[in-house]
């Protein structure tokens, strides 16, 4: 008895991290295949607002300035809003020297978080599209255009820009983070050539503002929260490859996990203040959600219990022994790249060694999202000069 309900426990475990991971990109794939569907993108140029919330940003602020006012886009039609959040040095202060007519300050005293900034930022706007971006990232000339070319299509409610990792000398580390991030862009590519895509590229994005709802100020992804309103109020949210946002990837362990440690406590966070996501009467993306977002929180779970429902199995079977001493040196190998660090620079060792390093990172997720009221806030590394 005990041997045939672990063999469900492990068979069903597999079969949920290979949907996950493998099957849930395949499906959409193959939807791309068989039910494309295309943007009705044009050549209209409304007025656009970019808005960037920032704390301590005075030392690449003017930078952000530049590469969001130097857009191939009509000059008469841009206007940058710059919400400074409780910002201590001179963020404030660059702006008001900027010296454009275009840039707007909102200066908060006090740090409330990103979410109630933008609350506010998008308030202080009338132009017909708002670009969200943050205040690291160079943005590509043609951004903001071929962002608002998706919005002559009367169905698009917002649109999502590409982020590429610009890597000098990249670790083997950053190599994962790049390859883990050029996988979810396929996905995101091929979730927008079906219909639509669950959340969207927080480094830039547009969205219309008669779409734009006000969330809740403690909300740690508004990156997926803002689209994710829209969408279920039946609008469709694209992806545009051309619209590129350039970073640089974590390089260390330390940097990714306060990042992503973050992200995922947000994704717990996201069906706690909006339960109604998880009901597919009111969530048109529910399995798109369910799929991209929730299946994932659900992964350290199912690795753990095909771990032990395998081990159940070895000791009655000698052909599951072999099967477990392999998933057994699945997890030890890319472990051993953590002590023997040579071993990083193989392909499957890099990619082991980021995979259990984002599932991990999920638990923590949870640890977070459970345990710091304060997440919403996002702390600066000192090291690197980025956000998590």
């Amino acid at each position: 008895m005990a041997s045939a309900v672990a063999a469900w426990i492990f068979v069903l475990s597999l079969l949920l991290l290979a949907y996950t991971y493998a099957g849930y990109p395949l499906l959409l794939w193959l939807l791309s295949k068989v039910r494309p569907r295309p943007v009705r993108r044009g050549t209209h140029q409304p007025g656009i607002a970019f808005v960037v919330v920032g704390h301590n940003e005075a030392g690449r602020l003017a930078a952000k300035l530049d590469t969001c006012l130097k857009q191939d886009y009509p000059a008469d039609r841009i206007r940058v809003v710059v919400a400074s959040d409780g910002s201590t040095d001179d963020t404030p202060g660059v702006v008001q020297r900027y010296g454009d007519a275009r840039v707007q300050l909102l200066s908060f005293p006090r740090r409330r978080g990103k979410a109630a900034c933008l609350n506010d930022a998008v308030a202080a706007c009338s132009e017909e599209i708002i670009v969200f971006t943050d205040a690291r990232q160079a943005l590509h000339p043609q951004a903001a255009a071929l962002l608002v070319a998706n919005f002559a299509d009367a169905d698009i409610g917002a649109a999502s820009g590409e982020l590429v990792f610009v890597q000098d000398d990249p670790t083997a580390f950053a190599q994962g983070v790049d390859a883990y991030w050029r996988y979810e862009k396929f996905i995101r590519h091929h979730e927008a050539l079906t219909g639509s895509v669950v959340g969207v590229t927080g480094a830039l994005y547009a969205m219309r503002r008669a779409c734009f709802r006000p969330i809740p100020p403690q909300t740690i992804l508004d990156d997926v929260a803002i689209p994710m309103l829209a969408a279920m109020e039946g609008r469709r949210i694209v992806f545009e490859k051309g619209a590129i946002a350039y970073d640089k990837p974590s390089s260390e362990a330390a940097q990714e996990k306060r990042r992503k440690v973050r992200t995922l406590a947000g994704n717990f966070q996201l069906v706690s203040i909006w339960p109604q996501m998880l009901l597919p009467w009111r969530n048109p993306l529910f399995m798109r959600f369910v799929s991209h977002k929730m299946l994932r929180l659900s992964a350290p779970a199912a690795m753990l219990a095909a771990l032990l429902s395998n081990a159940v199995l070895a000791l009655g079977s000698p052909a599951m022994a072999w099967v477990f001493a392999a998933h057994v040196a699945g997890y030890l190998l890319p472990l051993a790249g953590r002590v023997f660090p040579p071993l990083m620079k193989l392909l499957p060792v890099k990619l082991g060694s980021a995979f259990l390093s984002l599932n991990a990172f999920v638990v923590l997720g949870l640890v977070e999202f459970l345990g710091n009221k304060d997440a919403h806030i996002w702390k600066q590394d000192a090291a690197a000069g980025k956000q998590p």
